[in-house]
């Protein structure tokens, strides 16, 4: 498009000399880029935010390492191997003791004496059950007293069944009046009735094994046994013999838990963070947990920083806004004036503002003015293009009305064919607008004709033929053949019966297009016609005559065969408006 010449006015972008561009080009001007202003409110907001995340950043990261490292590999993993290294002491001490001749001998007496000195300091005892799991000495109290059965017959007989060493949980003893724990191994000798060496334990002497963890920030661990009883814990030490008060999961850890049932002395947050270690030796399991609002306290202590420094930003923010505001108003407003100038039609003069950009847009304002008068003159040219089309379709509708109207035998014949084949002209015409200058994809124009008249079985119509656009004329022409084809076969063909099928194919041979339209029924019970109507006149006059299209027609005895072979040239789009990835 040529440009339109520009006054010689200064404020036109493109002026003679001593005009706009001249003053640029001389340097009396010097029109800052938006950039500039931009990367001054970007410096003033950006860098001190960027340095306060930094470290909150580093201070955050820290706090997260020190929880996760210290608390998950360090603490839950160091309490569960010493506790593996206690139950594993104890059990070393029952074999060595299970060796002692004077218990092979049944010398209770003597065995009772030698267990009690070997244990004496240790904080174990030792009991010896018979198979009815009753005791038979224990070192808490003298030889001879008289004892009740074991307070955990269910760990014994799981021992005298299993004939494997067995950890129990937690239990009140009676003998001990204290919460204990007991280590067993059966004692099986030939000929002999079985007996369980039993060594127990206060689950106190284990407070050691917690307490000497580095707990900080409101972390607390506790340790539990496969009942989810707590054996100890280092935050109360009335819980022991309690349920856990958290609801864990095993196998997930750390996770979220929350508490089973709140109980007075206890935390009343709703979740908390745990972190769970299983013993392998005994099943037992260490818990690390603590309230989410101490181990989240960082993290809003990090956010509170980080808001008073927003704050700082916010505050400059404004103060860059305000002057950029003033930067950037007045030519906007200007610019805006120019816009509603050029809504309206009327002539737009370029001028020159402080900012580049906004030089830049005035500039392009001017051009679009002349652009606009240009695409007017376009527009209108168009108009007459649209009109010329419509009363080309209104030629097409007047022929298909006097066709329609020589073959009907009656009113509703006519308005019923006459409508059909309106319709079928509206369809091509549709696909014709939505393609616009690319043309029409030859499978939508056939779908479109054929869709009316398909059957609800699928498989009863096959298409088949690579993508292929039709020039919009050409799409009409075919589009009306193509309905007089099915209009045909829904009568007396494919579609007429309940076993027809229709296969429609399509390639490029020899720079021809070829279509080929093929019925098939069990027998072909219309003879060929000896009179032709406005059908056969679409096929033979207007493919043949408008598109030069060679035409083959066989009534084979299972049924219609056409074949139209049409050279691309006359059905082709513009080349000008083709899609590239089109093809054909």
């Amino acid at each position: 498009m040529a440009r339109q010449d520009v006054e010689t006015d200064e404020s036109a972008p493109y002026a003679a000399p001593g005009g706009f561009a001249q003053r640029l080009r001389a340097g009396l001007t010097s029109p800052k880029p938006i950039s500039f202003f931009l990367f001054l409110f970007i410096a003033a907001t950006i860098i001190p935010a960027f340095a306060i995340s930094i470290v909150l950043l580093q201070r955050n990261d820290a706090a997260q390492r020190e929880v996760v490292n210290t608390l998950t590999e360090a603490m839950a993993s160091s309490v569960a191997e010493a506790v593996d290294r206690e139950l594993s002491g104890m059990l070393t001490t029952l074999r060595v003791l299970s060796t002692t001749p004077t218990l092979a001998a049944d010398n209770i007496p003597d065995f009772y004496d030698r267990a009690k000195l070997a244990l004496a300091g240790t904080g174990s005892y030792l009991i010896l059950l018979d198979e009815n799991l009753g005791q038979m000495l224990n070192t808490r109290v003298p030889y001879g007293t008289e004892l009740d059965p074991t307070s955990d017959p269910r760990s014994a007989q799981t021992a005298l069944d299993s004939r494997a060493a067995t950890i129990s949980g937690v239990f009140f003893g009676r003998t001990s009046s204290k919460w204990v724990f007991n280590v067993i191994l059966p004692y099986l000798v030939d000929n002999r009735e079985p007996r369980l060496l039993v060594m127990t334990r206060d689950v106190v002497s284990l407070a050691n094994t917690l307490s000497q963890q580095m707990l900080r920030g409101g972390w607390n661990a506790s340790l539990i046994d496969r009942d989810g009883t707590v054996i100890v814990s280092s935050y109360l030490s009335s819980d022991i013999g309690k349920p856990f008060f958290l609801d864990i999961d095993s196998n997930v850890s750390p996770q979220i838990a929350r508490p089973r049932e709140p109980e007075e002395g206890n935390f009343q947050e709703d979740t908390y963070v745990a972190i769970v270690e299983e013993s392998d030796l005994s099943g037992w399991k260490v818990v690390v947990w603590a309230p989410s609002s101490s181990v989240e306290e960082p993290m809003r202590r990090s956010l509170r920083l980080l808001l008073g420094g927003s704050l700082i930003i916010i505050a400059i923010g404004m103060a860059a806004a305000w002057f950029l505001g003033r930067q950037i108003a007045k030519p906007v407003r200007r610019l805006a004036d120019d816009a509603r100038r050029l809504g309206a039609g009327e002539p737009v003069k370029a001028a020159i503002y402080p900012i580049a950009e906004v030089t830049t847009v005035s500039a392009a304002l001017a051009e679009a003015a002349g652009d606009r008068k240009q695409a007017e003159n376009e527009i209108r040219l168009l108009m007459r293009e649209v009109a010329h089309r419509a009363k080309n379709q209104l030629t097409v509708v007047a022929s298909m009305a006097k066709q329609t109207a020589r073959n009907a035998r009656s009113l509703p014949t006519f308005l019923d064919s006459f409508q059909k084949r309106l319709y079928g002209l509206a369809r091509s015409t549709d696909l014709l607008i939505a393609g616009g200058a690319t043309g029409v994809e030859l499978r939508e124009l056939l779908l479109a004709q054929i869709e009316p008249f398909r059957p609800d079985d699928a498989k009863r119509l096959e298409l088949s033929g690579p993508h292929f656009r039709l020039a919009s004329q050409a799409a009409q022409t075919i589009g009306l053949a193509i309905h007089e084809l099915a209009t045909n076969a829904s009568k007396y063909g494919a579609f007429a019966t309940r076993s027809g099928r229709l296969s429609i194919s399509w390639r490029v041979e020899d720079e021809k297009l070829v279509i080929h339209w093929r019925e098939h029924l069990a027998r072909l019970s219309r003879r060929r016609p000896v009179k032709f109507g406005f059908g056969t006149e679409i096929i033979e006059r207007m493919l043949g005559g408008t598109l030069d299209a060679e035409i083959e027609r066989t009534f084979h005895r299972d049924g219609l065969e056409c074949v139209f072979r049409i050279p691309v040239e006359r059905v082709l789009p513009d080349r000008a408006h083709r899609a590239p990835d089109a093809g054909y």
